[in-house]
């Protein structure tokens, strides 16, 4: 990973809201990970099941009980950039929406309760919890471990999850990817990252937009990486369990599924501490800023150690109890 201080285009748009993997603004190679499918119980379903009847039946989750501060501060800066929105208007039209739709869904397999069953129940579970509603979730081939979001004016959001994502995880896991995913709805992040990605891209070939494209997508990219740390807040209080959340991304950064069992989330997040410790002097901070300043997701480090202290906070405590009673 290359610390650079002055930001790049990204080869390719971000409008498909990666939701673990963290990515560089230039193109990057990942691992293809198979493992045997792992079913899920009845009695599995049926305990997640009642969480979700529990959820429902209390006083429906705000979107403002799991945002990051760090998202609230971002999108508030992003907001305040001015005429901001009116080239988003002029970059984002029909065209480009329907470009998206067709490349993401044309190619892919559509859950239902007759299609893969088993991650259309996830779905739905995750969403009553979230008190939204559920959106389409694809499954698409593709090697590289990834699930994202896309949301567009007037049309019902969806999520894509890949093959190779649903090989490597458990189930619990998988549904705290989906869990992430409608955590970006819940937020109202879908249709920001799509506008965000065109508005970048298409900033550089605007005359007179080119100077201030470098300045814009830098702001996006802090409030993406801000995004994201609420959105691994969504998957918590979906599963219940900060440890399910932490193994996803200790996989993703360099697990694979013969390894799976051997794995240790307490030795990840010791791993977390001591990267903190390491970059606590000057030099370590300015190293650290620069290894994180082009990444559209913090590291996944940093991750795991917000999944645990927010887990371990009274916030979230209160945020249970208010759940599931």
């Amino acid at each position: 990973m290359a610390a650079c201080l002055s930001p790049t285009l990204p080869h390719q748009p971000i409008h498909r809201r990666c939701c673990w993997t963290p990515k560089l603004s230039s193109s990057s190679t990942s691992t293809y990970y198979r493992c045997p499918h792992r079913r899920i119980s009845g009695a599995s379903f049926s305990a997640i099941s009642a969480r979700a009847s529990a959820a429902a039946a209390t006083q429906g989750l705000d979107a403002d009980d799991i945002r990051h501060p760090l998202d609230k501060q971002n999108t508030s800066l992003l907001k305040a950039i001015p005429g901001l929105n009116d080239i988003g208007k002029a970059l984002l039209g029909p065209v480009s929406e329907q470009v998206m739709v067709l490349q993401n869904i044309g190619s892919s397999v559509l859950v239902s309760e007759n299609q893969l069953p088993e991650l259309h129940q996830l779905m739905i579970e995750a969403a009553q919890i979230l008190n939204i509603d559920s959106p389409d979730l694809y499954v698409r081939q593709n090697p590289v471990p990834n699930a994202y979001t896309l949301a567009i004016n007037g049309k019902k959001p969806f999520v894509v999850v890949h093959t190779s994502l649903v090989e490597l995880l458990t189930r619990k896991e998988l549904q705290a990817v989906l869990a992430h995913e409608l955590g970006h709805l819940k937020c109202d992040h879908g249709v920001w990252l799509t506008f965000a990605n065109i508005l970048t891209v298409g900033a550089y070939t605007v005359p007179g937009l080119g100077m201030v494209a470098g300045y814009l997508e830098e702001q996006l990219f802090r409030w993406l990486r801000a995004a994201e740390l609420t959105c691994d807040r969504a998957a918590l209080v979906v599963v219940q369990d900060p440890k399910v959340v932490i193994s996803v991304l200790m996989k993703l950064a360099g697990g694979c599924p013969s390894l799976a069992n051997q794995l240790n989330v307490d030795a990840f997040l010791e791993q977390a501490r001591s990267y903190d410790k390491a970059s606590s002097n000057p030099v370590g901070w300015y190293i650290r800023n620069a290894q994180t300043r082009e990444l559209s997701h913090p590291l996944p480090v940093m991750r795991a150690r917000e999944v645990d202290e927010w887990s371990r906070s009274q916030e979230y405590r209160a945020l249970s109890r208010k759940m599931f009673q």
